[in-house]
C-alpha cells in the first residue's frame, strides 16, 4: 500500500510540475473521463495483438508496483486479468477484462495503479479503428467513479498522463519496438 500511495503522490507532483498535458474530458469531485487517441503504422490485428500480449514490453515500469513492467500481463477474454506478478505466488489484480471483440474493442473494470486503494470504479475501453494506408487509429477513454477526500478531480491529472504516457508507449512500441522511443506527454508549452 505504502508504494501505491507513494505513486499517487509521484504522480500529483507530475501534474503540479506542469508535465502533464490536459485531455481531461470532465472532471468532478465524484469522478472524471479521460481519453486519448493516437495512430499507429500497423493494421488493427497487430496493433490489438500488441496492446493486448505484449503489454509487459510496452508499459513503463514507473508505473508498476514491482517496479519491473515484464511482470504485467493482460489475458484478453471475459473475466481475463489484467495482472502483475510479484513473485512466489504473490501478485496484484490491476484490472479485469470485462469485453472483447478481438481487433476492434477491448474493455477493462476496476482501479488502475493507486485507483485500487480507493473506492472508486473505473472503466477503461480501448477502440481499435482502422486508418488511412493500412494503419490503425486507438483511442483509450478512462472512466473513474467513486470516492476519494478531497475529490477524485484532484487525480484527474495524474491518471491522464499515465493514460496518455502508456498509448504513446504501445505506439513506439508497435512501431519500433522500441517503447523507449515514445513522444511523451508535455504541457503544450
Amino acid at each position: 500500500m505504502r508504494g501505491a500511495v507513494a505513486t499517487l503522490v509521484a504522480l500529483c507532483a507530475v501534474v503540479a510540475s506542469g508535465a502533464a498535458r490536459a485531455e481531461v474530458l470532465s472532471s468532478a469531485p465524484a469522478g472524471f473521463v479521460v481519453s486519448h487517441e493516437v495512430i499507429i503504422g500497423a493494421g488493427r490485428d497487430a496493433v490489438f495483438d500488441a496492446a493486448a500480449s505484449d503489454v509487459g514490453r510496452w508499459w513503463s515500469s514507473d508505473h508498476t508496483i514491482a517496479g519491473d513492467a515484464a511482470r504485467l500481463t493482460i489475458d484478453p477474454r471475459p473475466m481475463g486479468c489484467f495482472c502483475e506478478m510479484l513473485g512466489d505466488d504473490n501478485g496484484v489484480v490491476h484490472m479485469t477484462v470485462s469485453f472483447v471483440n478481438r481487433g476492434v474493442i477491448i474493455r477493462l473494470t476496476g482501479g488502475l495503479g493507486p485507483l485500487g486503494l480507493m473506492g472508486v470504479a473505473g472503466n477503461m475501453t480501448w477502440e481499435f479503428f482502422d486508418a488511412d494506408d493500412g494503419r490503425t487509429r486507438v483511442k483509450w477513454t478512462y472512466a473513474v467513479g467513486g470516492y476519494l477526500d478531497g475529490g477524485l478531480d484532484a487525480i484527474a491529472g495524474p491518471v491522464d498522463y499515465v493514460i496518455s504516457e502508456a498509448l504513446e508507449r504501445m505506439k513506439a512500441y508497435v512501431e519500433t519496438g522500441d517503447p523507449d522511443n515514445a513522444a511523451l506527454p508535455s504541457s503544450g508549452d
